[in-house]
């Protein structure tokens, strides 16, 4: 099945995620839209998305598009707190996509807040806080760059 245009491969794929991708991306001027299709392999014994595998995206669509949603550099977000509201099945062979919002940002911590369709209906809502670690090397800020992860620009 076909990805949706104007969204990129999102180029971290490492350790589970690399099992369990590809995500991808699109920056829409405003938000970072992330998005993956609902394959067999994310699928529980019902075909539809296993709600492990809608928290995995939760967990990555918050603090990424939320991170370029606040236009701070922030580096990688270790998760403090996920909670996921399960809407609806997501059948396979759906797509997925969602759109996370700050809440807030502190100091030490980002509130982010999204919610995701599946083919257009309402499947997840999640809200997430995420600890902000300070970027002392250069190289871990580029890495964490829209171009790095996705190849386009804010």
């Amino acid at each position: 099945m076909s990805i949706p245009e104007g969204f990129a491969p999102f180029k971290l794929a490492m350790g589970y995620l690399a099992v369990n991708g590809p995500l991808y991306g699109r920056f829409d001027g405003t938000h970072l839209l992330m998005g993956f299709r609902v394959e067999e392999r994310h699928c529980n014994p019902g075909q539809v998305c296993h709600g492990g595998m809608l928290a995995t995206f939760a967990d990555m669509l918050l603090p990424i598009a939320a991170r370029f949603q606040a236009k701070t550099d922030m580096g990688f977000l270790p998760t403090v707190n996920l909670t996921c509201d399960f809407l609806a099945p997501a059948p396979l062979g759906a797509w997925i996509e969602g759109k996370a919002e700050v809440v807030r940002v502190t100091r030490n911590l980002l509130f982010a807040q999204g919610a995701a369709t599946a083919d257009g209906e309402p499947c997840l809502r999640a809200n997430g806080i995420f600890k902000i670690r300070s970027v002392k090397d250069p190289d871990t800020a580029a890495r964490f760059s829209l171009k790095s992860l996705f190849g386009f620009e804010t």
